[in-house]
């Protein structure tokens, strides 16, 4: 089992396909796995191995080559997304017993290209806020120390995977929802471009924030799950062509020419031990012939937009619950909601053009600049009681998202990003890198990413649940 466990998830398909593993030994030593370590973390509160059994056994009974990217490979989903036949409840006890009867588009596509699903992954209620607990499964623990935060909303996909859950995991990101959590247990997580991965059914096709996206244990395994999650589905009109060439480029580091590092990006307070433990990633680079400078596109505005397009988001999304059964939702999805009512066209508007020129800024920027370094995140994992943060660097936040600012003004650009574990606090927490590219440049992000990774070289294995306090 442990050698199972500990094997990359490309190593796991390289030997289904040769016939060196079986399928159904993949899933005893996953379950196994879970068994022995989930009850620590409640990471995947939702487990359906019967299920993925008789779907695994379909894959084995084809020729390797035709299984498909993942050629059997166990995936655990984030529980915002519908699985059929399976407890779907986006951490909210209005659906606390739903057993829908379709899945959503990306369930489709993991299984299509043979994915297996076994598990769903514990997150906040419909992903709000970046701290992964809710009142149907309760919070999620860190596996580094048990007494702190995975953060969110992809928490529970994290846990999994640092804890020797899952060799990769399906999560979505808004604010931040795969770099957050990616940052504070040590893996690797990518917000991809809006269409890369199709989403939906969703009550707008359109909205412009969210995305689901691809994370990992490396940044190889990554690549390849991020090949079996892209290309067009026939219901989502947002998505894009397909591209398979993502795992080559993670298989094929090279370095950029001239790469931005920002501490804070001009917007938000940030740990010093956390700028520090980044910096010092970023500057590895110079060590190795590429530039790095101390640098930034213009971010003004970003509060602003992200504020008014998220509670747009969340009106959209969720009236239906607000309407009929407020007194089950948490305190701050009902105040993003009735944010949301209360916009006029005119903040929409101003939204709007406020985004129009953050792109435009980064854009600009890119054509100076290769790419674009900064924190994943501005504090270390805090205590897994604590619902948000509320106060960084001696500056006090005015409400339970603005200290996502680094990442969700990158949301806004329309940019990838992916999170790349970097080093250890002094206390021994994981810390992550945020890596940004230009527009729809996922791939070369990936070669980038695999040259950092091998440089800083971390021990990163499975781990066992640790004790703290």
């Amino acid at each position: 089992m442990q050698e199972l466990i500990a094997m990359t998830a490309r190593e796991v398909v390289a030997r289904l396909d040769a016939g060196e593993i079986t399928h159904a030994e993949v899933l005893d030593a996953l379950e196994a796995r879970v068994a022995a370590v989930d009850g620590a973390i409640n990471g995947l509160p939702t487990l359906c191995f019967d299920r993925a059994r008789a779907h695994a056994a379909e894959i084995a009974a084809r020729p390797a080559l035709e299984r498909g990217v993942l050629g059997g490979l166990p995936v655990p989903i984030k529980d915002l997304e519908l699985v059929e036949g399976v407890r779907s409840t986006e951490g909210s006890p209005i659906y606390a017993d739903r057993i829908p009867e379709t899945s959503d588009y990306v369930v489709e596509r993991i299984e299509e290209r043979g994915g297996v699903v076994y598990a769903k992954s514990n997150t906040p209620e419909f992903g709000a806020g970046a701290s992964t607990f809710n009142e149907v499964f309760g919070r999620t623990h860190n596996p580094w120390n048990l007494s702190r935060s995975v953060a969110g909303s992809s928490g529970g996909a994290a846990a999994a995977l640092v804890s020797g859950q899952a060799w990769v995991a399906q999560g979505s990101d808004m604010g931040g929802s795969l770099r957050n959590p990616a940052s504070f247990c040590g893996v690797v997580g990518m917000r991809p471009a809006p269409g890369r991965v199709p989403k939906g059914p969703d009550s707008d096709p359109f909205e412009p924030l969210s995305v689901l996206g691809p994370m990992a244990r490396n940044v190889g395994d990554l690549g390849l799950f991020l090949d079996a999650l892209a290309g067009p589905h026939r219901r989502d009109p947002k998505a894009q062509p397909r591209n398979s060439g993502f795992l080559a480029s993670a298989e094929a580091p090279r370095l950029p020419r001239r790469v931005a590092f920002s501490r804070d990006f001009g917007i938000t307070p940030v740990d010093p031990q956390v700028a520090a433990i980044c910096e010092a990633a970023a500057r590895c680079l110079n060590a190795m012939g590429v530039v790095v400078e101390e640098a930034h596109p213009d971010f003004t505005g970003a509060h602003e937009a992200f504020q008014t397009l998220r509670a747009i988001a969340f009106v959209t999304g969720h009236a239906h619950e607000y309407e009929n059964q407020r007194d089950k939702l948490k305190p701050d999805v009902v105040w993003n909601i009735e944010k949301g009512i209360k916009i006029t066209g005119e903040e929409v508007a101003r939204a709007s053009r406020l985004r129009s020129r953050l792109v435009a800024n980064l854009a600009a920027f890119f054509d100076t600049y290769d790419l674009l370094l900064s924190p994943a995140t501005i504090v270390p994992p805090y205590p897994v009681e604590n619902r948000t943060v509320t106060e960084c660097a001696g500056v006090k936040f005015e409400t339970y998202i603005d200290w996502l600012a680094i990442a969700f003004a990158v949301t806004l650009t329309s940019a990838p990003a992916l999170s790349l574990p970097c080093g250890f606090t002094a206390d021994g927490l994981p810390v992550g890198l945020q890596m940004v590219g230009p527009l729809r440049s996922e791939a070369p992000l990936l070669a980038y990413a695999a040259a950092l990774e091998a440089e800083l070289a971390l021990d990163l294995g499975p781990i066992d649940p640790r004790e703290g306090s």
